[in-house]
């Protein structure tokens, strides 16, 4: 029988399992082992770890069931027995694992004015470590293993929420900030409400607005003037008059800065308003009144044209006619619809009416006639016949003058009782 001699522990070896990469969450197995007699006992420990204190394990195998990446580092074992102790070298365990959340910071940490120099910082714990990719409302700026964003010069459209994602193989995460630029208020923007002319007596309202951050300050002056007239966006005046009128400035202000801009206000009295309006209407009496004149004459030349040679030309010598000449010049066949006359009767006795007749001529009118020529004469009745023919009529008797022929006339009988 051999009969081995005592021996203290070798030098212990280390393994891990799986021997690939390890991936957080994973089970990972250490094992140590040694020569010794009698066997040794194991611990194992966790470099710049209390051996007293601290001892990981006293079996030959160290397990993670789920490694975490604070399990990463420098592990060793001890074999020990009754003749002596030995210590294993050093085995690293690299756990990696998808970025943490990344942790976003701005510079200067205060308030960010336009037109100063910021710088968006992204970091997060990963391994392998991690790439950073920074958005602006989902816009893509910059990718790269810095994270590191700058402006030079930011501008009021710079505000806004800005993200910052953090990613390697195993995983990608996501965080976020907002970016607030302080501005001065910009040139403001006037408006007066009513926007047609402003009567006297009316309400009026004045409006200012203007971009600013933080929000402005609205107040309202009037020009030379030293005392505001009221504060805030909208300035209402409920009875304007004529002192009221001339020019208002808004001027808006925040710790940024100031700004203004200047509104005119005229009043236009309610007389002058109703003399515009009546002129207004006057001359559209007129335009529409030389518009039927022009489209009768345009009618009047049409149907000319279409019945022949135009003797309207000569000239009429003789403007008073008696009945029995004109009755027997006028040819029955003649456009009689185009004449009018009209009879009327004077009496001495207050109580006989007054009346006149207007019609349309007839085509026995000769005959007419002259059975009442036989019955007036007999009476000592005066006929009269005119013609009336102006050029200088006035622009109302010319529409109606335009809506006869050229060969009507107006005849007028006179009768006097004797």
């Amino acid at each position: 029988m051999f009969i081995s001699s005592p021996d203290a522990p070798k030098l212990p070896s280390v393994s891990v399992s799986p021997s690939a990469e390890i991936v957080e969450g994973s089970s990972v197995t250490l094992t140590c082992s040694s020569d010794a007699n009698p066997a040794a006992k194991y611990t194992w420990y966790k470099k710049n770890g209390d051996p007293d204190l601290h001892p990981l394990s006293k079996e030959p195998q160290l397990v993670f069931s789920s490694i975490q990446s604070s399990d990463s580092g420098e592990y060793y074992c001890t074999a020990e027995n009754e003749l002596g102790r030995t210590t294993s070298e050093y085995i690293y365990i690299d756990v990696t694992y998808a970025p943490k959340l990344p942790s976003v910071s701005v510079r200067p940490s205060a308030e960010i004015v336009e037109g100063s120099s910021v710088t968006l910082t992204c970091s997060s714990d990963a391994n392998p470590a991690a790439n950073y990719t920074w958005y602006k409302e989902k816009q893509k700026l910059i990718q790269g293993p810095e994270g590191v964003y700058h402006f030079s010069s930011i501008s009021s459209e710079d505000r806004g929420n800005y993200s910052c994602k953090s990613e390697n193989q195993h995983g990608v995460i996501n965080s976020s900030l907002f970016i607030d630029v302080q501005y001065a208020p910009r040139l403001p923007s006037v408006s007066v409400s009513p926007s047609a002319e402003i009567v006297e007596g009316s309400s009026v309202n004045l409006t200012c607005s203007s971009d600013a951050n933080p929000a402005a300050n609205y107040t309202w002056y009037k020009e030379n003037e030293d005392s505001p007239k009221a504060s805030g966006q909208i300035f209402t005046i409920t009875d304007f008059r004529a002192e009221n009128s001339g020019n208002y400035y808004c001027e808006v202000q925040n710790r940024r800065g100031r700004h203004n801009s200047t509104l005119q206000l005229i009043v236009v009295s309610r007389s002058l308003k109703s003399v515009a309006a009546g002129l207004i209407t006057a001359i559209l009496l007129v335009i529409i009144c030389l518009f039927a004149v022009f489209l009768i004459r345009q009618k009047r030349s049409t149907k000319r044209k279409a019945e022949g040679p135009d003797n309207s030309a000569q000239p009429n010598v003789s403007p008073v006619y008696d009945n029995h000449s004109a009755a027997a010049k006028r040819n029955p066949s003649e456009e009689q619809d185009d004449l009018y006359y009209a009879a009327v009767s004077y009496s001495k006795n207050q109580e006989d009416p007054l009346y006149s007749n207007v019609g349309l001529a007839h085509p026995n009118r000769q005959r007419h006639e002259e059975e009442e020529e036989e019955e007036e004469d007999e009476a000592g009745v005066e006929y009269t016949m005119v013609n009336f023919k102006s050029s200088s009529a006035s622009p109302e008797l010319r529409c109606q003058e335009d809506s006869v022929e050229d060969l009507s006339a107006l005849y007028s009988t006179v009768t006097k009782r004797v």
